[in-house]
């Protein structure tokens, strides 16, 4: 009869162990890293962060993504920044057309080269 004495003690103990927390995991689908890269974007092109606070953002995202599941995060994100880097530049050349102007590079174009170049350095600096 010792047991449940001993279980109903440790349920109503005030001594309760607080949980070990989780490492916490990033989702590297496709879609989670063109989410997430849409929406640095738009904190941006909005003015809620610099570009500063955007490279520092994708910074700590990285360091969060395992190890093992970087290739597969750095490949979707070449693959997002690139197909981004050609739609603004579809909208640059419609632009142009339309205009018949020649108009200044776009700074969200701008901002893209610099998020891609953090994550390529940030990869390099981690495989060393």
């Amino acid at each position: 009869m010792q047991g449940p004495t001993v279980w109903l003690a440790d349920c109503y103990s005030k001594k309760q162990r607080a949980p070990t927390p989780m490492p916490q995991e990033v989702s590297v689908s496709y879609q989670a890293v063109k989410s997430k890269v849409y929406r640095l974007i738009d904190a941006l092109v909005v003015g809620e962060k610099t570009e500063a606070e955007v490279q520092e953002s994708i910074r700590r995202w990285w360091e969060l993504i395992h190890p093992a599941d970087r290739p597969i995060a750095q490949k979707y994100l070449s693959i997002i920044l690139e197909r981004s880097c050609l739609a603004l530049d579809a909208v640059e050349t419609g632009l142009t057309e339309a205009n018949q102007t020649t108009p200044r590079p776009l700074e969200a174009a701008k901002t893209l080269k610099i998020v891609e170049r953090v994550v390529k350095q940030t990869t390099f600096s981690t495989t060393i």
